[in-house]
């Protein structure tokens, strides 16, 4: 397996397979350019795997922090260890960045990222997820 970091539109497009959606080209390009921005992806037997985005966000009073974005892995490639790759790949790269932690959010009832989470070292906090729609 290897990791790569994804920096082009073109790139994207070519790994659509792994996203809910297809990716949308101005949202990709506003994605990848923003330098806090990251798209990690997993190519496994000659093919995209799996992916992580990170978000790197910063607070006044607490610095810059990873957020992980989203997590996937092909139905085909689950199980072999790709997703807790990702995740620790994310984690280095927020290392090396400076950030001083990192954070996600997942539903309660995902046995397979939660237990891809906790295999990194994550820690379930109490908290409450909200959300507004426009």
């Amino acid at each position: 397996m290897e990791i790569r970091r994804i920096t082009s539109y073109d790139a994207v497009a070519s790994i659509g397979h792994l996203f809910d959606d297809p990716p949308l080209e101005d949202a990709t390009r506003r994605f990848l350019g923003e330098r806090g921005n990251h798209l990690l992806v997993a190519y496994a037997d000659g093919r995209a795997a799996g992916f992580v985005t990170g978000v790197e966000t910063t607070h006044p009073d607490k610095g810059t922090e990873m957020f992980l974005y989203e997590l996937g892995v092909e139905d085909g490639f689950q199980r072999r260890g790709i997703g807790t790759a990702l995740v620790e790949a994310l984690l280095l790269l927020a290392r090396e960045r400076g950030c001083f932690g990192a954070f996600t959010a997942t539903e309660p009832d995902n046995a397979a990222a939660l237990a891809t989470y906790a295999r990194t070292g994550a820690e379930t906090e109490p908290t409450v997820s909200l959300s507004w729609t426009f």
